[in-house]
Parts: C-alpha cells; structure tokens; sequence
C-alpha cells in the first residue's frame, strides 16, 4: 500500500518510480534515438498512472476521496521529471562504469553525483508541484528542506535503481557480444581449416592425371591427348564453383563424371563405373568435391588387385538425410590401412572425414565396411537441405 502522499497534506510525496535502463550508443541514427526516447516517456507514463491509482484508490478507500486530476499530478511530475533525467542517469552510468577497476572509486563517484542530482531534482519537483497547485505563496526554503530530508531517501533510490539497471543491462549485452565475437571467431577457424582441406584434394588428384598422363605419351599419344582436353573440362567445372564450399549433388555428380571420364581413358577396359543417384536427392548440398577422393580410392584399390576393376556409386534421402555409397571390388578393409587412415596417412579419405566433422559436426556419418562378395563400402549420411 502506498503511504499518504505529502502534497496531499501541503508536502510534496515522494516519487517510486523506476525504469527500465536503455543504451544510447553512439552513431545511432535520429529515428533510434528518438524511439529510445518515446519508450522512456512511455515507461514514466505509466508509472505515473500506476502510482496515481494507488493514491486515488487509498483516498478513496479511507472515504476521504480526492480528485484523480490532483493525484495525478503528485506522481506524474516527480515521473516525467525522471524521464528528462533518465537519459543523463543512463549517460553517467555508462561514462563511470563500475567494473573491478577501481570500483571504490566509482562507486562513491555515483555516491555525490547522485545526492547533488537527486537534491536538485527534488527541490525542483517540489517548485513544480507548489506551482501547479497554485501554492507558490507556501514556497519557504525551510518547507523544502522539510520535504527533503524525509523524501530524499526514496530519490536517491530511484537513481540507484536506474544505474544498477543500466549495469545489468551493459553487462549483459557486453557478454552477449563477446559470445557472437568467439562465434565468429570460431566459425573463421572451421573456414579457413576446410578451404585448406578442400584446396588439398585439387592439387592431389592434379599431380595424379598428370602422372597418368605423362605415362601415356609414350604408349598411347591420342589416349594422352583426350585426358587433356578432359581434364581441362573438368578444372573449368571445379573452378566454377572454387569459392562454394557446398554444392548440389548434381553439381558434385557432374564433377565426378568429368573425373571418371579421365580415369577411364587411363584404365580403359580395367574400369567399369555405374552411377545410381535418386532424382529426389538431386537438389540436396553436398560438401564441393566430397565424392571425388572416395572415388579414387576406390578406384585404386579395384584396379590394383583386380583384373577388372568395378566402382559403383548409388544416393538416395534415408531418415531425412543423404545416404551415398561408395562400393569396390577390391580387397576391402585390412587393419593396417584403418590404422593408416586414422593416423591421417591417407589424404583423401582422412580430408573427407575433417570435411564432414567441420561442416556438420556429429550431424554427419562416415563409415568404412567390408563387402560380404568383397571389397569395401564407404558411407555418407549427411543433413538433407535445399541451401548453402
């Protein structure tokens, strides 16, 4: 219950309003800072009326009824003359912040600024009041050091309340960007970590079709040439899309191709390929360059220990995600090469591995079995979505 306004009985009450703290930072254009504004008033307003009904209603209730006009006034000038000193409350709240340096220091700082500022916000309340009620002729130097010494208290508490608010808010704010800065931060780390993953796979598979083709020359001139031109075509695809650190799978199905063409040449009737990809699944991102290096390992180990090397490649949504699977015929999966791939030996599969684990995190499945008939199955599950 509010205690019987002062002014009521020829004294001015004292004001219990607070405010919710707000930050003016600086080069905030003319339209934020005067919404900022408005929201001060807005608050004041209605803590204005807020305390004006309880008076009104006390007086009502005690049956000695008062004019709602004359409540109105108590309160709403004590507000609206907090919600002009708001802004400088929040202004020194923020240019003598109380943090661990020199906290005593600050502290007792706000201590005298907030009596002077509070002493000459009351006195001030106190002529506003006397002049709207019509009672200047009361206005005595010794009637405003009555209404001050037992209503200074509560003032100051305002003020109080105003700055701490202010610290709470500043702070808070303060360690909200400095979560978005290590976000960031962190976010940069993973980038630059799978640009230099993804950058490793061109040059590696780059050093290989040139091998294979300055193997060729001597034997096949023609075969040597085809490689070429293929291989151009597909550097032109892969720059394309150089700077993308995803893209669709029919994107990563037509590098692949341009890939496979170049390898087939290389082991003519050695290799066979065939490509199963669900249409539905066409449009899904993938990481760029993500099939290219399963590919060629697969490729590798099917021609290597087989007379007939053959590598299928199949795709389709599973559980809400692309399942893709890499199959040979090969040897399949020896302890030593798990070993190998674990200790990051083998670059391709051990790239494809970081690359997942960064884009996705534990969103994402990479698995390595043996085939029942032989040879070893890679599998991708990775998050279905339409977009970078």
């Amino acid at each position: 219950m509010t205690s019987t306004p002062a002014f009521l009985d020829q004294h001015p009450p004292a004001a219990h309003c607070n405010t919710p703290s707000d930050d003016h930072p600086r080069r905030r254009t003319f339209l934020k800072r005067l919404t900022r504004i408005g929201i001060i008033w807005g608050v004041w307003t209605i803590v204005a009326l807020f305390f004006s009904s309880q008076i009104f209603m006390m007086y009502y209730s005690e049956g000695q009824p008062i004019p709602y006009r004359r409540a109105f006034i108590v309160q709403g000038s004590a507000c609206y003359l907090w919600a002009l000193i708001t802004p400088l409350v929040l202004w020194l709240a923020r240019r003598f912040c109380i943090d661990r340096n020199q906290w005593f220091r600050k502290v007792a700082l706000h201590f005298v600024l907030s009596i002077l500022l509070v002493t000459a916000l009351a006195s001030l309340h106190y002529i506003v009041y006397m002049v709207l009620a019509d009672q200047t002729s009361s206005i005595t130097l010794w009637r405003l050091a009555g209404y001050l010494y037992p209503n200074l208290d509560r003032w100051l508490l305002v003020y109080w309340l105003i700055l701490l608010m202010s610290h709470a808010f500043n702070y808070y704010n303060s360690y909200r960007k400095g979560e978005l800065k290590a976000s960031q931060l962190r976010m940069q780390l993973v980038q630059s970590q799978l640009e230099a993953l993804k950058m490793q796979v061109q040059p590696h598979f780059l050093f290989n079709t040139l091998h294979s083709i300055s193997a060729l020359l001597s034997k096949d001139t023609e075969g040597a040439r085809r490689m070429i031109t293929r291989l151009g075509d597909f550097l032109r695809l892969t720059l394309e899309n150089s700077g993308s650190m995803e893209v669709t799978l029919r994107q990563e199905i037509e590098f692949l191709n341009g890939y496979l063409e170049i390898e087939r040449i290389r082991f003519q009737d050695r290799l066979t390929t065939d490509i199963r990809i669900d249409p539905s699944v066409l449009e899904a991102r993938v990481p760029n360059l993500i099939l290219q290096p399963i590919v060629e390992n697969a490729m590798k180990h099917a021609v290597v220990n087989s007379r007939s090397g053959h590598v299928e490649i199949t795709a389709a949504p599973k559980n809400g995600a692309v399942h893709i699977e890499v199959k040979d015929n090969g040897p399949g999966l020896h302890v030593d090469r798990t070993l190998e791939v674990r200790r990051g030996k083998g670059l391709g599969l051990a790239n494809t591995q970081a690359r997942l684990v960064g884009l996705y995190g534990t969103a994402a499945r990479f698995e390595m079995t043996n085939r029942p008939s032989g040879g070893l199955v890679v599998s991708i599950e990775i998050p279905r979505h339409q977009h970078s």
